[in-house]
């Protein structure tokens, strides 16, 4: 039984959400956590071709045997929680911890009235950094605080751990991607906290020497939406000669699209202490293995890319996203 948590290796968007959601139908944890800043990032899973997009609950949620709980560390919005709450049926299985600090609409009100945030930044306008800020100075609600979770309050930190001590498997999910780190990534374009596995641990209470895998989860061609470098960048019209144009799931905002950057993605798992590595649009390198499930059946330009990927990174490429739905994956974690 293992401990994993699944972070984002560049910009966000990276495609955590299939992969987490692949790895719970085959680890079969009893929790799936949530770190991350909070109902900024939202994550897309397609299940038997229906696509669900969540921004507070855990991506994992199409697991139906898995506890979802939502880490101290993350920022509630009860708004967007009570209508994922309602739309997933998802509320006997939801653990939300009494000390998650409350997003409300001023916070809102400030992030989008805000122009440095707003136009040079490019936030997403959820209220996240307001909250943070307020939560800094020791004046935020809690979960606690509000009568409307009253059913889901419990201590994440302590479910977690006493999982671990009774062996069985836990995820922990992140949000938000590498290169928006607060310490870490392109500041000032960056989101209001740490994206990296060590802060995804701190969220749910889980201690760094009970942490067994980290997966680092990586993107063919990165994607970047709001302002900021993006050194890889490539031209609108390379994007659509390639057939990409993607859109943020919480904004809507068309996202900017870039080649593979092995620099970005060597310090980001150095910095996340990645075990291990998932990768996801390989169809996008070569449209023959959409759908592929074997590598032996993968075609040699995406092979070659793998093992360059690896070499570029120094960690083993074990999870090999080949589309969008769950089952187009390649497993190679116990070769």
């Amino acid at each position: 039984m293992v401990t994993t948590i699944v972070v984002g290796g560049f910009f966000g968007d990276e495609g955590k959400g299939k992969i987490v959601a692949h790895i719970a139908y085959t680890d079969h944890p009893s929790i799936i956590a949530r770190g991350g800043v909070g109902p900024n990032a939202g994550h897309t899973v397609i299940k038997d071709g229906v696509k669900h997009g969540v921004r507070m609950i855990p991506s994992g949620f199409i697991y139906d045997n898995a506890r979802l709980l939502i880490g101290a560390g993350v920022l509630v919005d009860p708004v967007v929680l009570d209508k994922e709450v309602s739309l997933l049926n998802a509320g006997s299985r939801l653990g939300v911890d009494y000390r998650c600090s409350i997003i409300e609409a001023k916070h809102i009100e400030e992030d989008k009235g805000t122009e440095r945030l707003a136009k040079k930044i490019g936030t997403t306008g959820t209220g996240c950094g307001p909250a943070n800020k307020e939560r800094v100075m020791r004046s935020a609600l809690q979960a606690k605080d509000v009568p409307a979770l009253k059913s889901y309050l419990t201590d994440v930190a302590k479910e977690c751990n006493d999982a671990i001590d009774r062996g069985e498997s836990i995820i922990i999910e992140g949000s938000q991607g590498f290169g928006i780190s607060l310490f870490y990534g392109t500041y000032p374009f960056v989101t209001s906290k740490d994206t990296s596995a060590s802060q995804l641990a701190a969220d749910v209470g889980v201690g760094p020497t009970r942490i067994d895998e980290v997966v680092v989860v990586f993107k063919a061609f990165p994607t970047r939406v709001g302002e900021g470098p993006f050194p890889t960048e490539m031209t609108k019209d390379d994007a659509q000669e390639r057939g990409i144009a993607e859109f943020g799931t919480v904004t809507g905002r068309a996202r900017r699209i870039g080649y593979w950057d092995p620099e970005m993605a060597r310090y980001s798992a150095m910095i996340n202490g990645a075990t291990q590595a998932a990768i996801t649009g390989l169809d996008r390198i070569d449209p023959a293995c959409k759908g592929v499930t074997d590598w032996d059946k993968l075609p040699d330009k995406v092979k070659d890319f793998i093992r360059q990927a690896e070499k570029d990174v120094g960690i083993p490429f074990t999870l090999l996203s080949t589309g969008p739905s769950l089952d187009e994956i390649i497993d190679l974690r116990k070769r």
